[in-house]
């Protein structure tokens, strides 16, 4: 997939998109943003194979748990794969790779919707 540069790359401009979204930004950690970004880098780093740091730091990653304090309609879904997908366009992978990680992104997404539409 291309490494750590590759999640590190995708997970900035994923949150540059986030920053300007009025649905997402309030469920993110301004005053700990880069401690966000390097946990999702890490945990998208050891999924794919990358070294299990993300695990020896946070434990198992427990993603429904994790984001269960935060109110996640299918509108939030929405807009995290708008964002997503626009970082992951800007990587320029291959074929395969794109949809490989697209593929789980969605799955991953749909997983964490906890709240109906408002």
């Amino acid at each position: 997939m291309g490494g750590r540069p590759i999640f590190e790359r995708l997970v900035r401009r994923f949150y540059e998109g986030v920053r300007h979204d009025d649905v997402l930004w309030p469920m993110y950690p301004e005053a700990d943003l880069e401690g966000a970004i390097q946990r999702l880098t890490g945990f998208l780093e050891q999924y794919w194979g990358g070294p299990t740091t993300y695990s020896q730091e946070r434990g198992h990653p427990r993603l429904r748990m994790r984001h269960a304090p935060f109110t996640v309609t299918p509108e939030a879904r929405d807009r995290w794969l708008l964002h997503m997908r626009t970082a992951v366009d800007e990587l320029s992978l291959s074929p395969l790779d794109d949809a490989t990680l697209w593929a789980y992104l969605e799955r991953a997404a749909h997983a964490m919707v906890n709240a109906p539409s408002a």
